[in-house]
């Protein structure tokens, strides 16, 4: 879906305090998490202005997305057990 904000507040409600928590007390996963949002934000913007970009590119944003969105749960998974 076009401008889907994916955000991780947003996408893992259910990790909502472990966001924050770690946001606060974990710098790599709060670089991590600023990088991820930086990024969807880049996609979004893309896609608002017509994806002015080719198809390759395009796909590889999202799959730096999606890889770095993997690597976040991981560690909101760990961090909520």
């Amino acid at each position: 879906m076009l401008n889907e904000n994916h955000a991780l507040i947003f996408d893992f409600p259910e990790f909502k305090q472990d966001i924050v928590h770690l946001n606060h007390k974990d710098p790599a996963f709060e670089e991590q998490s600023k990088q991820y949002h930086l990024l969807d934000y880049e996609i979004r913007q893309l896609e608002i202005d017509g994806s002015p970009t080719d198809d390759e590119h395009m796909h590889q944003l999202k799959v730096q997305r999606a890889n770095l969105k993997d690597v976040l749960f991981q560690k909101l998974k760990e961090h909520h057990q």
